[in-house]
């Protein structure tokens, strides 16, 4: 199909693209890699009156991992997450998590940014961020302002960004020494979304689970925390009866999606397999 007519005007900076959308905010959407908006533009599922391009906007780009908090810039690729060096030595999880992701013609192009602003339930990015305990940074006419991961995804494709505001950066605080992550999903065939994606991170410290942090995307209406399994497991062993048990009340407790690929009854089983499998591998890799 073709798109409604729509008016385009690039960007050149942040607080440009931050005025245009002051303009009408309803009628205004912006596009970065553009691989979720085109489409549903083509299909006429969305028809704003105009586009703003932040694709060239230098500031919103970059990773950062000096000092002791990790920032990576919105507009920052798949591919260039998958092939940074400075990520891999404090966070691999970005790598293992992008090579995941879709085929590299989405990753060349596609932005974290775009990912996570889209706020769709089974991309891979929200359950990362979440289990990093990510602060996501926010630019809006009144300033900045920095929101926890947990409490940035609302709802299906909706997010705590307000009108006029724009997701700038993401915000990590480096983790701790022994503190492993993993990223790992039951991938959509055709799609290769996540029918169930879990990002984990375990520490252990006299034997214990000292520090736990997982996320989940895929299984409900908005990516989350494992809040359950969490409280559940700190300070026990993490045996693997413990483990099955957290893992349990996550499924038993989460209200499921339901579609013509997966029923609820199973991605609620996914929950159930892929925290056990996840925190399975971490334990694996501890010393």
């Amino acid at each position: 199909m073709i798109p409604a007519s729509f008016d385009y005007v690039r960007a050149t900076s942040l607080s440009h693209a931050i005025g245009l959308l002051q303009n009408d905010p309803d009628g205004t959407r912006l596009v970065a890699g553009g691989h979720t908006l085109i489409p549903t533009l083509k299909l006429r599922l969305a028809s704003p009156t105009l586009l703003i391009d932040i694709g060239g906007v230098d500031e919103l780009r970059g990773i950062e991992t000096g000092g002791g908090r990790i920032r990576i810039g919105a507009l920052t690729t798949h591919a260039e997450l998958l092939a940074s060096g400075k990520l891999r030595e404090v966070l691999p999880i970005f790598g293992r998590a992008a090579n995941l992701i879709a085929d590299p013609q989405v990753r060349n192009r596609g932005t974290i940014g775009g990912s996570l602003a889209n706020a769709d339930p089974a991309a891979d990015w929200p359950a990362v961020v979440i289990a990093l305990k990510a602060e996501l940074e926010i630019a809006g006419p009144k300033g900045r302002r920095q929101v926890a991961a947990t409490d940035f995804f609302v709802d299906i494709f909706t997010t705590a960004l307000e009108a006029g505001e724009v997701l700038a950066a993401i915000h990590i605080a480096r983790p701790e020494p022994g503190m492993r992550f993993t990223y790992r999903k039951i991938r959509h065939p055709a799609s290769g979304y996540a029918v169930v994606g879990v990002a984990a991170g375990l520490r252990l410290k006299d034997g214990v689970v000292a520090e736990i942090s997982i996320g989940i995307a895929g299984a409900a209406g908005r990516a989350f925390a494992a809040d359950a399994a969490m409280d559940f497991l700190s300070g026990k062993m993490p045996s693997r009866e413990n483990i099955e048990t957290a893992a349990a009340l996550v499924s038993e407790h989460t209200d499921c999606l339901s579609d013509r690929y997966a029923s609820a009854e199973y991605r609620a089983n996914l929950i159930r397999t892929e925290i056990t499998r996840a925190l399975a591998s971490l334990l694996a890799r501890s010393p």
